[in-house]
C-alpha cells in the first residue's frame, strides 16, 4: 500500500541543519528498506496560486486554499505492508523533522 506522510508546519518551513541531517538519515533508511516512493519539501503557502476552471472563466488566484496558521511544508510518499507500519514510520518522519505528521492512504484501484 502506499500512503502520503505529510508535514504539518506553522514556523517558517524550513529545517535547521540539524533537522536536515535528520530527515537525510531517515530518507536514506527508506529507500534501503525499499519504503521509499519520494520525497519533497513544498514553497510556502503565500507562494501558491489556487487555480479554478470548472467554469466557463477559468480563475487563477493568489494564496493558499487554507489561510489557517499550519500548513503542508512536504511530504513523505512511501510503500508500506499496512497502516501500522505507515504509522510507526510517520512517528519517526515526526521525531526527525520536529513537526507533526498526518498519514493518508492512497486510493488504490
Amino acid at each position: 500500500m502506499r500512503f502520503v506522510l505529510s508535514v504539518i508546519d506553522h514556523q517558517t518551513g524550513i529545517a535547521t541543519a540539524e533537522e536536515m541531517a535528520a530527515i537525510g538519515a531517515f530518507n536514506a533508511r527508506l529507500v534501503a528498506e525499499g519504503s521509499w516512493v519520494m520525497a519533497a519539501g513544498l514553497a510556502a503557502p503565500n507562494e501558491s496560486l489556487l487555480v479554478d476552471a470548472r467554469g466557463e472563466t477559468p480563475d487563477v488566484s493568489p494564496g493558499p486554499l487554507h489561510h489557517g496558521s499550519e500548513y503542508i511544508s512536504g511530504f513523505w510518499i512511501i510503500e508500506s505492508p499496512g497502516l501500522d507500519d505507515a504509522v510507526a514510520l510517520a512517528m519517526e518522519a515526526s521525531t526527525h523533522c520536529r513537526r507533526r505528521v498526518e498519514v493518508r492512504a492512497f486510493l488504490e484501484t
